[in-house]
C-alpha cells in the first residue's frame, strides 16, 4: 500500500545559446529524441519513458502534433548505445533526453556538445565530466541526479537493521560506468563503521555473476546491497532470484526490486525524475540554455518493503521500520 512521501567537467566558457534562433523555429515541429539502455519490452523502463511523455503533454508538448518524439532502445551493449547515440545526434534534434543514467549520457556526450541533453538518475555527473559544476552545468548537458553517494550509508543502516547478524556484504555494481565504482567505494569506506566487510561483486556476466553469489554464499552471516545502474535494473528478476535462492538478505536501490520480490530498496521515485526532465526539456525548447539550467536533486524518496520475502527469509522487520514505509507489498 502507498503511504506518505518519503523525503529526503566540462571546461572552458559556456555554449552561447542564441534565444532569437530557437525563437526562430517556433512555427515547425520541435524534435524529441530519447535515448534508453533498456529494450523495448521492459515495464520500468516504458513506465518512465510514459511518464516523461504524460508529463510533457501537460506542458503543451504532444507528439505527432506540435512535436515528434524519436525514441531509441539500445540495450546495454556498449557499441549498439555508442551507434544509436551518434545517429540520434546525427538527425539534430532540438533536444534529446538521456533516459538511463550514466550509460546513456556518456555515448551521446561523445556524439555531440552542441545538441542539448537532459539526463536523469546520474549519480555522479560533476566526477563523470557531464558538467562543470551542478550549479552551472557549462556545457550542452544538464539534469537530475539520481542520488548522492552518501545514500550508500543509509542501505548500510537498512541492513543492519533488518539483519543484525549480518557480517559480510556483496556490493552488486556496474565496473563499466564510474558511479558503478564510485558507489561501491563510498559502500566500502563507510561499512566498517557499522561492523560491515564488503565485496564487489560485478554485474556484467550473467552466469559468472551467479557464480559469485553462490561462493559468497558459502560462508554464513551474508547479505547483498544492489547499487544503482542500468545493468542492474535489467536484470532484476534474476538478482531477485539468486537473492532468494542463497537466502540473502538484500537492500536496493529503487522500488522495481521488491516489485519483484526483493526484501528492500530506499532510493528517489524515479518516476518524479521523468516528470521533471520533461520541465527542462520545455524549457529548452523555449529558447533556455542549458549550460545555465542547474543539475537538480531528487526531491521525493521511497522506502518499499516486501513483507512476503521477509517472512520466506525467516526475518522480523522492525515495527518502527515498517510504519516508516512509504509502501509495503504483503
Amino acid at each position: 500500500m502507498r503511504r506518505r512521501q518519503f523525503l529526503g567537467g566540462l571546461g572552458g566558457a559556456a555554449i552561447a545559446w542564441p534565444r532569437s534562433a530557437r525563437a526562430q523555429q517556433g512555427a515547425r515541429n520541435r524534435t524529441i529524441g530519447v535515448l534508453v539502455a533498456s529494450t523495448a519490452d521492459d515495464l520500468e523502463f516504458q513506465a518512465r519513458v510514459t511518464a516523461f511523455r504524460q508529463a510533457l503533454e501537460q506542458l503543451g508538448w504532444i507528439d505527432g502534433r506540435n512535436a515528434r518524439i524519436d525514441i531509441r532502445w539500445a540495450t546495454t551493449n556498449a557499441d549498439a548505445l555508442r551507434k544509436q547515440a551518434a545517429e540520434l545526434a546525427g538527425l539534430a534534434p532540438d533536444v534529446i533526453l538521456a533516459a538511463s543514467g550514466t550509460t546513456t549520457t556518456a555515448p551521446l556526450l561523445e556524439a555531440t556538445r552542441t545538441v542539448p541533453i537532459v539526463f536523469v538518475v546520474v549519480i555522479d555527473p560533476v566526477g563523470a565530466g557531464f558538467v562543470a559544476n551542478l550549479a552551472r552545468p557549462g556545457g550542452n548537458a544538464t539534469g537530475f541526479l539520481a542520488f548522492e553517494y552518501g545514500l550508500s550509508g543509509k542501505w548500510l543502516e537498512l541492513l543492519k537493521q533488518i539483519a543484525p547478524d549480518v557480517k559480510r556484504v556483496a556490493v552488486l555494481r556496474d565496473p563499466t560506468i564510474a558511479s558503478g565504482i564510485g558507489q561501491f567505494g563510498a559502500i566500502q569506506s563507510t561499512a566498517p563503521s557499522v561492523g560491515l566487510e564488503a565485496s564487489p561483486i560485478n554485474v556484467q556476466d550473467a552466469a559468472e555473476m551467479d557464480r559469485d553469489i553462490s561462493a559468497f554464499a558459502r560462508s554464513p552471516n551474508g547479505a547483498m546491497i544492489v547499487t544503482g545502474a542500468p545493468r542492474t535494473l535489467l536484470q532484476r528478476d534474476l538478482i531477485v532470484a539468486l537473492a532468494a535462492r542463497y537466502r540473502l538478505p538484500a537492500v536496493y536501490n529503487s522500488r522495481p526490486f521488491p516489485a519483484a520480490g526483493g526484501l528492500i530498496s530506499y532510493g528517489p521515485d524515479n518516476l518524479d525524475q521523468y516528470r521533471r526532465a520533461a520541465s527542462y526539456v520545455d524549457r529548452i525548447l523555449k529558447g533556455e540554455n542549458p549550460a545555465e539550467l542547474p543539475v537538480q536533486a531528487p526531491t521525493k524518496y521511497e522506502l518499499v518493503i516486501n513483507l512476503k520475502t521477509a517472512k520466506a527469509l525467516g526475518l522480523e522487520l522492525p515495527a518502527t521500520l515498517v510504519a516508516r514505509a512509504d509502501e509495503v507489498i504483503d
